[in-house]
């Protein structure tokens, strides 16, 4: 049973906290009723915002041109995570700074006719807008929320045609770059074709050659030098090729080759690289969206990211040191050929004499030059009609309008909020002020931390029952305690009790009293007693005179029989306190205090002491140390624990006997603990009195 009941006070109900929360509720409803006055007024003047929005359509682009290549490649891949770098694209810092621009926002968002500084404004900007996917579809959709609805509306538009912009800029860009460098080499080429023409002019000049509108017969060294220049002009125009590819190489740095690789070659590796990256790429923009920078997944796939990027730089340096090694053996083939074919025209022009020799190398040259010039030319016409055919990789679906109806503040949802919010502080608030409550709240205190018995339970604004009348429905709680009082202490004939308290103010003169009234109400003879000698309250109760009592009887001025006094209520008799003289302070002498109390025990059955505070004075101690128990009277939640805690110790190290305790001024209504037990009585008196009347009538 002991290891039970020591058990029992560390184990907490739901009921326990539930009675923190109605014994606290005005302080909660207080706390919820600022919150939510606060959010209230403070919703009420934030600006109104406005949100506009611009529904776009995008696309992937096509791959750049290969103006060398024999047959182009336009195959694409469908992307999964397109729609997610487009996001971050419409969000980053060179559309938005150009959408500033364009607006000229940083004059419009500033002050008192300053310019706002750009990075505020983009941080402006950037807070104001927000890009998503529309659901199963290639929409994306820019909203943006400002205080000005026309604004909003100018700024969703302005983010769709910058962005339009920028793509169609980008994807014409590296295009028109391979055409100039086709044009650089056209204009070499027509340079060539007129030296070489030049050339023939000035041998036919020179030779006095006629030219006549047929070919000679043509025998086998000819024939093998018609074969071996046509040889030579396929070394020679691979060799153009690959030698203006490789100025496009070279005029390209490590990050634009990485950009343009896959439409500038086609290698099966470097194809399969770049994808990996892409899908690295958005993996890590979406994990990083989702964990933040220093997530370890994070820095996995940034690791990856720069592991691929490194092979494929050496993937495409290699493929550059090929190609320049390809352009060399081309280069080297077509002099070799180039040399064979001279040698092969000497032997010919010689064998057909010297005279048309130098006639028909300079022909050969012209030929080559002009069909070189020719595949250029076609080539760089085909590329333009190209490039001119309208390509629009975004297309503006919906344009975005004013909305007059603000978005926020949203006023229900606030005051919503608020209501959440001050309603979970105000009970976070009584829980601490519970916390730091360390009075006595209960009578499971009493009991579990003073370990005292507790005689009875007395509500709030209890006045005397002499003045609420012998059926107040508060005397039951005296009854009880009376009750209570006569089987704990073994009540006999001639028995004496006084009444404590540590503090003052804790309702130990109203409780003697309406014991004692209670006690003369059931036929007993009982004298009150009135040893609170510095603040003397029982005869204002009983409206009766203090001017002799206990002071002179203990100063044997006058006999006690002289001092007691008769009342207005039966069986009840009185002894004040008497006025106290400055110059008898020490009056409360143990001897004196035991003959009286002894005198009075054989007089009366019942003899009730008020007696000063405990804290602070001796004459507690001292009276209790005379009479047959004491009752301590506790007030609900005003004294610390510890202190009372204090003034019990005092007692019992002087072998005080402590009946129990009366736990006083307790507030039924804010306690259900206690409130059933006050509710009970009330109706049962209320039903006597309703039953008296109806008998009445």
């Amino acid at each position: 049973m002991n290891n039970e009941a020591n058990q029992q006070p560390s184990s907490l109900h739901f009921l326990d906290y539930w009675r923190v929360i109605s014994s606290r509720k005005e302080l909660i409803l207080a706390v919820a009723f600022l919150v939510v006055l606060t959010g209230t007024v403070y919703t009420l003047l934030l600006p109104n915002i406005y949100a506009s929005s611009s529904r776009i359509l995008v696309s992937e682009d096509s791959p750049e041109i290969n103006p060398f290549a024999v047959q182009q490649n336009y195959m694409s891949t469908y992307n999964p995570y397109f729609l997610r770098t487009q996001f971050e694209i419409l969000t980053s810092k060179p559309i938005l700074n150009e959408v500033i621009y364009r607006l000229n926002l940083q004059s419009e968002w500033g002050k008192n006719n300053e310019i706002l500084k750009r990075d505020i404004a983009l941080k402006i900007l950037k807070n104001s807008i927000s890009v998503f996917q529309q659901r199963d579809t290639s929409l994306i959709v820019i909203n943006v929320k400002r205080d000005n609805p026309d604004e909003a509306a100018d700024i969703a538009n302005e983010i769709a045609q910058v962005y339009r912009d920028s793509r169609l800029e980008l994807a014409s860009k590296s295009a028109r770059e391979a055409i100039d460098k086709i044009e650089e080499s056209l204009t070499e080429q027509r340079q060539r074709v007129a030296n070489a023409e030049e050339n023939i002019q000035k041998i036919r000049e020179d030779l006095n050659i006629a030219v006549v509108g047929g070919e000679g017969q043509f025998d086998v060294g000819e024939v093998r030098m018609q074969q071996l220049e046509g040889d030579r002009l396929f070394a020679q125009r691979e060799m153009v090729e690959k030698e203006g590819l490789l100025r496009i190489l070279e005029d390209l740095n490590d990050k634009d080759l990485l950009e343009r690789a896959s439409y500038i070659t086609f290698d099966q590796f470097v194809m399969n690289t770049i994808q990996q990256i892409q899908d690295i790429e958005v993996n890590l923009s979406s994990v990083q969206a989702d964990y933040g920078d220093n997530h370890p997944e994070v820095k996995r796939l940034k690791s990856q990211i720069v592991t691929l990027e490194e092979t494929l730089k050496k993937r495409l340096s290699a493929l550059r040191n090929g190609l320049d090694t390809e352009y060399i053996i081309a280069k080297n083939n077509f002099e070799s050929l180039d040399k064979v074919l001279a040698s092969v025209r000497t032997d010919t022009i010689e064998s057909q004499g010297a005279k048309f020799r130098p006639y028909r190398n300079a022909l050969a040259d012209l030929e080559t030059e002009r069909f070189i010039y020719n595949q250029l030319m076609s080539k760089h016409r085909q590329e333009i009609i190209t490039l001119q055919v309208p390509q629009n990789p975004v297309d503006i679906i919906d344009v975005a309008e004013p909305n007059m109806q603000p978005v926020s503040p949203n006023l229900f949802l606030n005051v919503l909020l608020s209501i959440f919010v001050g309603l979970g502080a105000g009970v976070g608030l009584a829980y601490f002020i519970e916390y730091l409550d360390t009075s006595v709240k209960s009578a499971d205190d009493l009991e579990n931390q003073l370990k005292l018995k507790v005689l009875g339970l007395v509500p709030q604004k209890v006045r005397p029952l002499i003045e609420e009348g012998p059926d107040s429905e508060n005397a039951e709680s005296y009854r009880v305690m009376k009750t209570n009082l006569s089987f704990i202490a073994n009540e006999n004939e001639g028995m004496a009790h006084c009444v404590l308290s540590s503090g003052a103010g804790e309702g130990k003169s109203t409780t003697v009293f309406n014991l004692a009234y209670v006690a003369a109400q059931q036929g007993v003879k009982v004298l009150l007693v009135d040893a609170d000698l510095r603040r003397p309250v029982q005869h204002t109760i009983l409206g009766m005179s203090n001017r002799f009592g206990l002071t002179n009887v203990l100063l044997r001025d006058v006999p006690v029989e002289e001092a007691i006094k008769a009342t207005s209520i039966p069986n009840l008799q009185f002894l004040p306190s008497g006025r106290l003289p400055r110059a008898s302070l020490g009056v409360l002498d143990p001897r004196k205090i035991r003959e009286l109390v002894q005198s009075l025990k054989s007089k009366y059955d019942l003899v009730f002491i008020d007696t000063p505070p405990i804290v602070g004075m001796s004459d507690a101690n001292i009276i209790a140390k005379e009479v047959d128990s004491s009752i301590l009277v506790v007030q609900y939640r005003k004294y610390p624990l510890n202190m009372i805690r204090k003034a019990v110790e005092t007692l019992q190290a002087q072998s005080i006997d402590i009946a129990g305790a009366v736990l006083n001024n307790i507030n039924v209504m804010r306690d259900d603990y206690y409130y059933y037990y006050q509710s009970y009585y009330s109706d049962y008196y209320q039903r006597d009195d309703d039953d008296a009347e109806a008998d009445l009538i």
